[in-house]
């Protein structure tokens, strides 16, 4: 379990199909001609210590960034979980107690994510965010969260026994949520569609 203030490192997750997008890597697409998972590092890095990304395939296309590119152990896209668990391991190498995850297509996320999410941790250590959807209800954001390094094992059990909802298993274990809110506009915004490009694009001047 982590404490407030304690520096952990984090993992982008960017292990998708970007199919919405077309393909390819959806975290080397433009918004005002910065990469967005440039954009997540400016936003997630400080708030860290180590950082890695989570990504499938040669890794040498992602040299650029400078950090550490960490492949799904579960092969098939299994979704965010795999990346998760993947984030586990290599905290776990580094002798961390705890990882936090951010998706590499959200170049608006809090800058105070890291340290609202080691203040809503459950009594497992585990944490999500949430934001409001557009009727004000709380949606938890399953690709943005702090997880203990001691469920790992449990992770890595429930993806061979094929689930893929994080949501679910982060109910086992008592998560707790992180409420982030829409102002100016949801900060866990994330590019999806070329349309969301421009959407993006209009957040940023709105910022500036």
């Amino acid at each position: 379990m982590s404490a407030p203030g304690e520096e952990m490192p984090g993992v982008i997750l960017a292990g998708g199909r970007a199919s919405r997008m077309g393909g390819g890597d959806k975290g080397l697409r433009q918004v005002g001609g910065v990469t967005l998972l440039a954009r997540v590092i400016t936003r997630l890095g400080p708030q860290c210590g180590a950082l890695a990304l989570n990504a499938n395939g040669d890794a040498a296309r992602l040299a650029g960034f400078g950090l550490p590119v960490l492949a799904d152990e579960v092969a098939g896209f299994p979704g965010p979980l795999a990346g998760v668990l993947a984030g586990l391991d290599w905290a776990h190498g580094l002798g961390a107690r705890a990882v936090v995850t951010a998706a590499a297509d959200t170049p608006f996320l809090p800058a105070d994510l890291v340290v609202r999410l080691q203040a809503a941790v459950g009594p497992s250590g585990l944490a999500l965010a949430a934001s409001p959807d557009a009727q004000g209800r709380m949606l938890r954001q399953p690709t943005f969260g702090l997880w203990p390094v001691a469920l790992r094992d449990d992770l890595r059990a429930a993806l061979a026994g094929g689930l893929h909802k994080v949501v679910v298993w982060a109910d086992r274990h008592g998560a707790g949520v992180a409420e982030f809110a829409a102002l100016p506009f949801d900060p866990f915004f994330n590019v999806n569609t070329p349309e969301d490009i421009v959407e993006a694009e209009r957040l940023l001047a709105r910022l500036a």
